[in-house]
């Protein structure tokens, strides 16, 4: 190697500017909690429980989706007792969700990315920087929040098809 050559830094999570994970976090919640308005009534749905529906990998995907948030949360400093939290919320909307149909309303209920968007808002900015362990502790929680939502996604798909195949005689 010559001595004129200089290591470039790779960020795989680009730098974010002043604010910016708020306006991130708060349309991403929105679109996953409050899209569409329902008519006559002041009950809003997102994306999550629509996406939901699809068997198998409507509640992983949403899951996944959500982890934004608790990465926002872990880069503005948000202790790791609101990131349990944040996990929890997930986790909860995620094996409810797994229930065919009611699931989905559940989802629809319980609005998992707007709490964790609120926790986001009161506890950003704690005055701590985020270390390795952290990133460390969040990695290994959302590993296994996700490898729990899949899971569940996959065994109600598979009690799905053997419901559909046994309703139908095949």
């Amino acid at each position: 190697m010559s001595s004129d050559m200089k290591e470039i830094p790779v960020e795989v999570w680009p730098p974010e500017r002043p604010g910016e994970s708020f306006n991130v976090s708060r349309t991403l919640a929105w679109l996953l909690d409050d899209l569409i308005p329902i008519p006559g009534t002041n009950f809003r749905v997102g994306l999550d429980p629509i996406i939901g529906l699809i068997p198998g990998i409507g509640d992983g995907s949403t899951t996944l989706a959500s982890s934004i948030l608790l990465i926002h949360g872990l880069r503005d400093g948000v202790p790791r007792i609101v990131l349990v939290r944040m996990i929890l919320n997930m986790l909860i909307n995620a094996l409810g969700g797994a229930v065919p149909g009611v699931g989905d309303v559940f989802s629809a209920w319980f609005k998992s990315n707007i709490r964790n968007y609120a926790l986001l808002q009161k506890h950003s900015g704690s005055g701590r920087r985020s270390t390795r362990g952290d990133w460390i502790f969040v990695g290994i929680l959302l590993g296994g929040v996700f490898a729990i939502g899949l899971a569940v996604s996959i065994l109600v798909a598979m009690t799905l098809v053997k419901f559909l195949s046994w309703l139908f005689g095949g």
